[in-house]
């Protein structure tokens, strides 16, 4: 089976258009309900993923969120402080283009290999940190080449 980028297979709906507000909503609902089926087939992976990250963390380890439409990443981190109490050096989110593309397109960031890695050179990276790309096509230089 041929790797195929979800972001360039064919939608499963047709003339959204010509859609009434409800079948719009409807379909939205459907294709949400998908995700929780997915996720519950990979809690076994996540679980091994969430137990590592916990150990690399008690040995000092600090969580990256590394994403070119990363906004999420961004905003998950951002909400540890305030709603974890705990310092906001434990899970960071970087964003390709910076803190500026969090409310505005900045064109082709996501396309530069090495930038994530150099923004990443501030932070000292090493064993214990972990990090988690944010991609929906699973193949965007930007988070590529961070890993």
């Amino acid at each position: 089976m041929a790797f195929q980028k979800i972001t360039e297979s064919e939608s499963l709906y047709d003339n959204l258009d010509q859609m009434s507000v409800r079948e719009l909503l409807e379909g939205i609902n459907n294709e949400d309900r998908k995700v929780a089926i997915a996720v519950g087939r990979e809690i076994p992976k996540i679980e091994k993923l969430v137990t590592r990250i916990v150990e690399r963390m008690r040995r000092g380890g600090r969580l990256f969120y590394i994403g070119a439409g990363g906004r999420l990443g961004v905003l998950d981190a951002s909400e540890i402080p305030p709603t974890y109490g705990m310092p906001n050096t434990l899970v960071i989110g970087l964003i390709a283009g910076g803190d500026r593309a969090l409310r505005n397109p900045v064109e082709s960031a996501e396309d530069d290999l090495d930038k994530a890695w150099e923004e990443l050179q501030q932070y000292h990276i090493n064993t214990n940190d972990t990090l988690v790309g944010i991609a929906a096509s699973g193949t965007t230089p930007y988070v590529i080449g961070a890993l």
